[in-house]
């Protein structure tokens, strides 16, 4: 099969479940596409065909089949994608809630949440941080104990359970696509830092994100400057008082 197709992972009725090549998808298709999607959401999925990214981190696989055939489903029948989004997301919580370590890690939320905070943290990524902190994390822990649908990457001005001054990057992104999804998280945090709101300011960093997926050159310069206006503003809030560490 040509790109992007990956594996066929089986069937369900008349249904093929891919792993796709999401970094193609995001390059080529649509930089939206994420964990995974179908033909209801995604018109160049095939009608018959599910397709779920390639996972480089923990393995969440089993929970967006779950998910994405529940969308399926009801988007096929008539039902609008918000409906089909929260009865899939139920169906996924339902099956992570099973998990083994589930209970475990739900104890340290409630009694010791910075222990919390040391799981989730798997690598800081040194060349970026300054008084801005970026962090390689566990993707999956994040969907468990605090927001179901993180995904890619995300920082402290959208996520309350982000510490201030951070941006968290999933570890299910490949390190081809880590500077695309960082540029976008950078400048989002930057825009939201000065009062836009999360819509316009995700809207933007998307068409920033897709340009350079695109162009490839100056990426590493571009992401220097976005780094760079996030420290200046952390440095500021730093001597005001306003964030502590």
């Amino acid at each position: 099969m040509k790109k992007p197709y990956e594996k066929l992972l089986g069937k369900i009725g008349n249904l093929k479940i891919w792993t796709v090549n999401g970094k193609y998808v995001r390059d080529n298709l649509n930089e939206e596409f994420t964990t995974c999607g179908e033909h209801y959401v995604f018109p160049f999925v095939p009608k018959n065909e599910l397709w779920l990214d390639h996972e480089f981190g923990t393995k969440d696989e089993k929970y967006y089949i779950d998910y994405i055939l529940t969308e399926y489903k009801l988007m096929s029948k008539g039902s609008s994608y918000d409906k089909a989004w929260k009865e899939g997301n139920k169906v996924q919580k339902r099956e992570r809630e099973k998990d083994r370590q589930f209970k475990k890690l739900n104890t340290l939320k409630k009694e010791k949440n910075y222990e919390l905070i040391k799981k989730i943290h798997k690598r800081l990524l040194k060349e970026y941080s300054n008084y801005l902190k970026v962090w390689i994390v566990n993707g999956k822990i994040v969907r468990e104990m605090f927001f179901i649908d993180f995904v890619e990457g995300g920082h402290d001005k959208v996520y309350s359970f982000v510490p201030e001054g951070e941006i968290w990057i999933d570890d299910d992104i490949s390190q081809k696509e880590r500077k695309f999804i960082l540029l976008h998280e950078a400048h989002e945090r930057f825009l939201m830092s000065k009062g836009e709101n999360y819509r316009n300011a995700h809207f933007n960093s998307s068409k920033l994100e897709h340009n350079y997926r695109l162009k490839r050159k100056g990426l590493d310069l571009e992401l220097k400057k976005e780094i760079k206006k996030n420290d200046s503003l952390i440095k500021k809030a730093q001597n005001k008082g306003y964030l502590h560490y």
